[in-house]
């Protein structure tokens, strides 16, 4: 089956597909998929791997916004090439799924899906009952497809999705331009690739030269302090390598080593800019070839009726970028996606269509600021910057196209610290709830942390990470929301969110005032407040940055959920545990003095602080919060305020029936 499968797709693109945007498949396998497991009435399911060939035309309106498209390369068509790893599942019987599509963006090449929403076992090359969780999405007779867009992704033994992308050039020769990249560490290391993550290592744009003599390395503790000039004969273009430093011109090597939670800023000369705009036409064109492709082609042909786009911190970004550039309608001007569910990503988009910068790039309080991840405008709604006199839509292409989707914007209290969320729903001055249009809803998990529960280890921060298990049980239901909402206009419930209009929204002072004093445990100096940057005039335009650094002018201002006497929320979906709380949950932590920068906080982790057991203990530490003997006066009296919280946001459709049962019986056996 596989292989004749694999025929017909190349036969029929030597027959007459070469005019469309997807020219080529070729499928690598085609395997059951978790050992043939009947998952409900949906029944079996299988999963298509393989690489799509691309064909962009540089001609088409739907492709205008594309930085540097008309600087890359053209085949004999006058067409531009690329091509995409994809990964589908979708029941055997594909006429037995719901009809649904759910697209989920890879974070990195990372595939989230089955991780967020089965609780299956995170991989990037899905194929057991352990990958396929409890089978929600499958259960409920999804199509799971992903697909590269990202070309810094590298290959390695993770097997994450690559995408092809084409590197721009100008009269046959590369392009050259000034780069900036802040570099930093938790441990003293000698050298750092350009684009280091924890989910792996991008491929950053290389110096023009090992000298590169214009290239400057400035240090500092934090983006406030002036920049220490670390002289030229100090570092180099390199790697250290068993006690040897290997030239490289993706990687910065310091004699002195890195320090600890400093910021090193390289400004430096680059070439080799891919085109990277065309990792986001990569997604559109991939989904539109299962939503619409013919039948003798298309697995999914006849099979799906709404297609859904799904993604996690910087994929959120990206959704919410490749809106804001307007491109959810293909060449033959049909929609690709009809909803979107953003999951934490703040107020940000990204780099995603501009030369020269990292896609990898974001803000946060400590690190990022000139990263550009959160730019004017902000809000999926016009507005106007007081400050620059500028006015803007995110959302106002793809409302001109007619190509918006319905969207979710979930948000846990991570964001509000470290990733600007409030800048969502305000004006950027922070003095006016904005009302979001009909067809957005934007939610806060109360006391979450960024990528959910944690495994209660303190990591790099100094107190234990948020425990609070939000990110499934929130994101199925919001999930069905969608899907009713985009199938047959059932409107998911009202936006859930802080608001200055009640004070559950506050200043960084006014938040101060509120939350305990408890003891061993120092508050933050402040929250995330990302500056208005100066990159230029061909920017936004042209993405193109004539201003490396950028200049950084007065910063947009963001607000906290405010938070009771046991520093627990009070805003947005507040959960059993955050209700009925055993103890406080953050969605901020400071940085261990181990990994540096110790008075700033955590990227995005949360805290988990709990109560005293008893009123002795907490009289003696000084803990102002009330212990759990002056709580709950017996187990069985917890565990009733407990079961009543689920079943109330079950009531409030925030929560399935299935979660409050395991959210119920996880609570019972504590």
């Amino acid at each position: 089956m596989r292989c004749f499968f694999s025929r017909i797709l190349i036969a029929t693109f030597c027959s007459g597909l070469a005019h469309a945007e997807v020219t080529r498949i070729e499928i690598t396998e085609r395997a059951s998929f978790a050992g043939g497991k009947i998952f409900g009435s949906t029944g079996a399911y299988e999963s298509i791997k393989g690489r799509m060939f691309l064909e962009t035309d540089p001609q088409n309106a739907a492709n205008e916004r594309i930085s540097d498209f008309q600087l890359a390369p053209r085949n004999e068509r006058g067409k531009v090439e690329s091509w995409t790893d994809f990964f589908l599942l979708k029941p055997v019987d594909a006429a037995k799924g719901n009809g649904v599509l759910l697209y989920d963006v890879n974070n990195r090449g990372n595939m989230l899906a089955l991780w967020t929403f089965n609780d299956g076992e995170r991989t990037n090359d899905p194929k057991t009952e352990a990958h396929a969780g409890h089978g929600f999405l499958m259960k409920q007779g999804f199509s799971v497809l992903w697909c590269g867009w990202n070309g810094e992704v590298q290959a390695d033994e993770t097997q994450r999705l690559l995408c092809g992308l084409p590197v721009a050039t100008e009269n046959g020769q590369t392009i050259t331009g000034r780069a900036h990249l802040e570099i930093t560490s938790t441990e003293k290391v000698f050298s750092r690739a350009f684009s280091w993550s924890p989910w792996g290592i991008g491929a950053a744009f290389p110096s023009v030269s090992l000298n590169n003599a214009d290239a400057t390395l400035t240090m500092r503790p934090h983006r406030d302090a002036e920049g220490i000039e670390v002289p030229r004969a100090e570092w180099a273009f390199g790697r250290w390598e068993n006690e040897k430093l290997i030239p490289d011109a993706t990687n910065l090597y310091v004699k002195a080593g890195l320090r600890p939670g400093w910021l090193y800023d390289l400004v430096y000369t680059a070439k080799e800019p891919r085109v990277t705009g065309l990792g986001l036409t990569a997604m559109r064109d991939c989904v539109s070839f299962f939503r619409h492709g013919e039948a003798k082609i298309n697995p999914l042909a006849g099979a799906v009726q709404k297609a859904c786009v799904f993604g996690i911190s910087q994929s959120g970004r990206v959704i919410h970028h490749y809106l804001f550039e307007g491109l959810n309608g293909d060449e033959q001007g049909r929609i690709v996606f009809d909803g979107a569910l953003i999951h934490v990503a703040g107020s940000g988009k990204g780099m995603f269509n501009h030369r020269f910068r990292m896609s990898t790039e974001y803000g946060t309080q400590h690190e990022g600021h000139l990263s550009g991840s959160e730019f004017f405008p902000l809000a999926p709604l016009p507005q106007t910057d007081s400050i620059t006199g500028e006015s803007g839509d995110s959302l106002a292409r793809s409302r001109k196209s007619g190509h918006t989707p319905r969207m979710l914007f979930t948000q846990t209290s991570t964001e509000y610290w470290s990733r600007a969320a409030s800048l969502l729903h305000t004006d950027v001055e922070g003095k006016t709830d904005l009302t979001m249009p009909d067809d957005v809803r934007v939610y806060l998990v109360a006391g979450a942390e960024h990528l959910g529960k944690s495994d209660g280890t303190p990591g790099i921060c100094q107190q234990p990470r948020n425990t609070l298990d939000e990110r499934g049980p929130v994101l199925r239901a919001m999930l069905m929301h969608l899907v009713e909402w985009v199938k047959h206009g059932k409107a998911p419930p009202p936006s859930r969110h802080p608001r200055l209009a009640d004070h559950s929204l506050v200043s960084f002072d006014a938040w101060k005032t509120q939350f305990p004093k408890i003891p061993g445990h120092h508050l933050p100096t402040h929250a995330y407040q990302p500056p208005r940057l100066d990159f230029g005039p061909r920017f936004h335009s042209d993405g193109i940055a004539d201003i490396i650094p950028p200049k950084a002018g007065k910063p947009f201002r963001t607000l906290l959920p405010a938070v009771n006497a046991d520093g627990n929320e009070t805003s947005g979906i507040v959960l059993p545990e955050v209700a009925v709380p055993l103890g406080t949950y953050t969605g901020w932590n400071l940085r261990s003095p181990q990994v540096g920068a110790e008075t700033m906080l955590s990227p995005l982790d949360g805290m988990f602080i709990p109560f005293a057991k008893t009123k002795a203990e907490r009289e003696k530490t000084g803990d102002p919060r009330l212990s759990l003997e002056e709580r709950y006066p017996t187990r069985e009296a917890y565990l009733s305020r407990f079961k009543a919280a689920a079943q109330k946001l079950h009531e409030d459709c925030f929560l399935l029936e299935e979660d409050v049962e395991r959210i119920v019986e996880r609570a019972s056996v504590q």
